[in-house]
């Protein structure tokens, strides 16, 4: 948790400001018993009413110093708070954009959402509470105790005896309800995760007509939330009951001994009036330990989630040496590669081996599941081979800064996902550096232009929601041009032309070739893959035929056997 509330150290001076002012509250507060004490003794049971006057008037100045002090320290404790959660959110933020794929599944992605919203929250309210009242409490229990001693001995020992044992009493609650509140952010994770799934999917929801269903999904899980919730604050809420018997005992004693001290002449009465006094506002101090205990326990299971995420590893950025800043031509070369994604043991990729030239088009050819996809991922470092070699420029790529590499390369994924905002900000999203004439250039590349001029407010025109006023072809071609507008040595298409027709996708192949740069298509069309300079087949991960598609045709049982499948479909569509 030091790394969390690390953030802190930019606030010092702000903290040490705010502390200073809480701390003349507190003195202010403990010197009113005091006064109070003076005020009885030697001037209401003396009926000496310049006494009164003069103590009582030192008494207002002194409140109203506290108020002003309050003021302040709320102004700061409020700026520290809420400037720590912005920096909180912020380097959780850019940590998570850091992490590769494997590290990311350690995540769910609702989780992530409720440690950058909720346990920051948390913290926010623990840093403005702990700077407004929460020091307070404790110091004021110290000092009030302290005071105590001074004015009667006899008396302040029972404040001495009973406070130790309240203490040890909160700091049990205190580690008990750390454990139960860290359960409660996990059911807040789950209850995260049934709505963005559920939102997500909200076509195919009422497609399917499962309301139902999902309600029920919904209610199972805010329910388990609410029980733990409940669990959690149950037993909090023993703290309140428990703390004011122990301190209303305590304040008992000391009235029936402060009696005795009176008719012995051991005590005045103004002192016995300070010491209980001191015991209320003690008392009053242990009550908001109760509140402590909650916002302290959750800032703690908060605080251990976000940290989680903060210390977790990055990705390894490479070494920096002759590869770093290289512009690359786009040669790709697998050397027996292997790969099996983290905490699973088959592997998904088996001895691939093949080369794809730089400034040609290979395609890729193979049934659901054959390891395409996991293929591309590991061109641009998304995940690390676990055997053989991947070479660009005859480079190892491992050598290779991930980010610099991703610069070169174009790549569009088989789910198009279009983020909201106009047509241009979404393919400018690709190179934010473009103009709009590039803009323009890669979108008639991608053969989507014709069908943006058409818009009423065309590149300026506002994508819905993951792009739902647009179909399933408009979606694809527009993140082809979002890949294009890079201008990439490299590009990759994972299937991105499935939603297009025979003559769309004939023009924008076509189109590629104004492009210098190597291409790698997975496609399940052979009328695709006819224009490439070389196809590889695939078929459960792994490589079983290379070559053109004549070659392929006399060699590959498997390619013969797709092309004949495809064939008949398109005689019977026609």
């Amino acid at each position: 948790m030091s790394n969390v509330f690390g953030f802190l150290r930019p606030y010092k001076l702000p903290i040490s400001i705010a502390l200073f002012l809480m701390l003349i509250e507190l003195f202010v507060e403990l010197l009113h018993p005091l006064l109070l004490a003076k005020i009885i003794d030697d001037g209401i049971l003396q009926e000496d009413l310049a006494v009164i006057i003069r103590w009582g008037s030192i008494m207002v100045a002194l409140s109203f110093l506290a108020f002003v002090a309050g003021v302040i320290n709320s102004f700061y404790a409020a700026h520290v708070s809420q400037s720590t959660g912005f920096d909180l959110r912020s380097g959780l933020y850019s940590k998570i954009q850091k992490f590769t794929f494997s590290q990311l599944q350690r995540f769910e992605t609702s989780s992530l959402i409720t440690r950058l919203t909720n346990d920051v929250t948390q913290i926010q309210n623990t840093i403005f509470m702990s700077l407004r009242i929460m020091m307070r409490a404790p110091l004021l229990i110290i000092g009030g105790t302290i005071m105590a001693f001074f004015i009667n001995v006899k008396l302040a020992l029972i404040l001495a005896v009973s406070i130790p044992v309240i203490v040890m009493f909160l700091i049990w609650m205190m580690k008990k309800g750390g454990a139960l509140f860290k359960r409660v952010q996990t059911k807040l994770d789950g209850v995260n995760h049934v709505m963005r799934e559920n939102l997500t999917a909200m076509r195919l929801v009422k497609v399917f007509v499962r309301h139902d269903h999902e309600n029920n999904r919904f209610k199972k899980s805010n329910e388990a939330l609410m029980e733990k919730t409940m669990s959690a604050l149950r037993l909090m809420e023993i703290a309140m009951p428990v703390l004011l018997f122990l301190m209303n005992v305590g304040i008992m004693a000391i009235l029936w001994f402060g009696t005795f001290e009176v008719n012995s002449g051991g005590a005045q009465v103004g002192e016995i009036v300070a010491i209980v006094n001191y015991a209320t506002r003690i008392t009053s101090a242990l009550t908001v330990f109760s509140m402590i205990i909650i916002v302290f326990s959750r800032a703690r299971a908060s605080a251990e989630r976000i940290s989680e995420v903060l210390t977790h590893e990055e990705e390894q950025r490479g070494n920096a040496g002759e590869y770093s800043g290289k512009r690359i031509n786009g040669s790709i070369e697998f050397e027996h590669v292997g790969f099996s994604y983290p905490n699973t043991r088959g592997k998904v990729l088996h001895d691939i081996s093949f080369k794809a030239n730089e400034g040609k088009m290979l395609a890729i050819l193979g049934v659901t599941g054959s390891g395409k996809t996991t293929l591309f991922q590991l061109i641009p470092k998304m995940y690390e081979a676990c055997e053989g070699r991947i070479l660009i420029d005859d480079l190892d790529i491992k050598n290779f800064n991930p980010e610099q590499l991703r610069r070169q390369i174009g790549y569009v994924p088989q789910d198009v996902f279009l983020f909201s905002g106009t047509i241009r900000e979404n393919i400018q999203w690709g190179n934010e550096e473009a103009t709009l004439e590039e803009i323009v250039e890669a979108c008639k590349h991608a053969q989507i232009h014709n069908v943006i001029e058409k818009l009423p407010d065309q590149y300026e025109t506002k994508i819905g929601q993951k792009g739902v006023n647009l179909s399933g072809g408009q979606k694809q071609r527009l993140s082809i041009a979002r890949a294009l507008v890079r201008r990439p040595k490299i590009l990759l298409l994972d299937d991105c032309t499935s939603a297009l027709d025979v003559k769309t996708e004939a023009s924008f192949l076509e189109a590629l070739k104004n492009y210098s740069c190597t291409t790698l298509m997975i496609t399940q069309k052979i009328s695709s893959a006819m224009k490439a300079d070389n196809i590889i087949l695939l078929q459960e991960g792994q490589l079983i035929a290379e070559g053109d598609h004549e070659q392929l045709q006399k060699e590959s049982e498997l390619y013969r056997g797709i092309l004949q499948s495809q064939m008949r479909e398109e005689e019977l569509n026609v």
